[in-house]
C-alpha cells in the first residue's frame, strides 16, 4: 500500500521512488507528476517506516489509514482543530494526545486524502496479511 511513498521535508505532498542515482534518488510528485532529484541533504522520510504514538506503544501509519478508510470518510485536514481531534478520537481512540499535535493531524489527513485520490490506499495481494490455514 505505501511501499515507495515518500514524504521530503520542505516538499508538498508525496513522492513516488522511481529509482536510485548516483548521490540521489529520482522521485515523482503525486500532485504533479514531475520528476525531481533528492538528495540526502533532505530529510526523506518513508512512509512505511512513519508511526503515530499511542498510549499503549505505537501504530504504523498503514494501520491509521486502514482504521480511517474503515471509518468511511475523513475529515478535511482544513477543518478546524476540534474537529481534527474528535476525528482522531473516533477513528484512534488511544492516540498519545501529549505527543500527537494537530499539526500532525493534519499532514496525515493530507496524505490520507493524495493517497486516497491517487488510488494508493488500495492493497495488492503481495501486501494483504497472509491467513494461517492449516494444511491437511
Amino acid at each position: 500500500m505505501l511501499k515507495g511513498i515518500l514524504a521530503i521535508s520542505g516538499q508538498p505532498g508525496l513522492f513516488k521512488l522511481v529509482t536510485e542515482a548516483k548521490n540521489s534518488l529520482i522521485v515523482e510528485s503525486l500532485l504533479t507528476g514531475k520528476r525531481i532529484p533528492a538528495y540526502s541533504t533532505s530529510k526523506i522520510s518513508a512512509l512505511t517506516d512513519i508511526s503515530v504514538f499511542t498510549e499503549t506503544g505505537e501504530i504504523q501509519l498503514k494501520e491509521l489509514f486502514r482504521k480511517i478508510q474503515e471509518n468511511g470518510k475523513a475529515v478535511s485536514p482544513k477543518a478546524s482543530s476540534n474537529e481534527i481531534k474528535s476525528f482522531f478520537e473516533e477513528v484512534l481512540p488511544e492516540y498519545d494526545k501529549d505527543r500527537v499535535y494537530v499539526s500532525d493531524m493534519k499532514k496525515i489527513l493530507q496524505w490520507y486524502q493524495l493517497l486516497s485520490e491517487q488510488n494508493l490506499l488500495i492493497e495488492t495481494e503481495e501486501e494483504k496479511p497472509e491467513e494461517n490455514t492449516p494444511e491437511a
